[in-house]
């Protein structure tokens, strides 16, 4: 972990099968009928995003979170893209350039929770990198067989530590690891 003990986690909801969305991009499998009674209740995860300092989107990201609803609140929201975007909101940011630059200059020194969001090319642009501390696979009940897979091609093997699994009424569960740099 850093020195000035900010941490970067990657989380993503995925399929079992291990995609983020079918090939169209839809993602409406993402609300899932499944009940498990033993889980905790799904409003705990909302309440703990609240803990979230800065997310960190790709641009297909930000767009479908704005279609869907915008779940990030005030929070500040970097996008890293190389288009022109309309910004909707005060606390969304567009940048391009140097990604550990950014995250080494920019957004360790100034936020504690970092999450990066989605999608799968900044994941692998942050595990390729070394830049992440933490990831966080939340798996939803359901398998679609086919689309964008999570870990697309990172051509880097990373040790993982689990460090938590929770399971939610709804079905998901999420898998917590910390990236072991030994």
């Amino acid at each position: 972990m850093p020195t000035n003990e900010s941490t970067v986690t990657i989380h993503m909801v995925s399929s079992l099968d291990g995609f983020v969305c079918k090939p169209d991009g839809d993602v409406a499998w993402l609300e899932t009928s499944d009940r498990y009674e033993a889980g905790i209740a799904d409003e705990d995860a909302i309440a703990f995003l609240g803990t979230v300092d800065c997310f960190v989107l790709g641009a297909r990201t930000y767009e479908t979170a704005l279609k869907l609803g915008w779940p990030y609140s005030d929070v500040p929201v970097i996008v890293l893209t190389t288009s022109n975007m309309p910004a909707d909101r005060a606390s969304v940011q567009f940048l391009s350039g140097d990604l550990a630059g950014l995250v080494r200059e920019r957004l360790r020194p100034r936020y504690k929770n970092i999450w990066v969001v989605g999608g799968p090319t900044l994941v692998r642009d942050f595990l390729r990198m070394g830049l992440a501390d933490e990831v966080r696979v939340t798996i939803a009940p359901v398998i679609i067989g086919g689309g964008l897979p999570f870990f697309d091609r990172t051509e880097v093997e990373s040790a993982l530590h689990l460090k938590d699994v929770t399971a939610y009424k709804s079905g998901m569960v999420e898998l917590s690891y910390v990236v072991r740099t030994d």
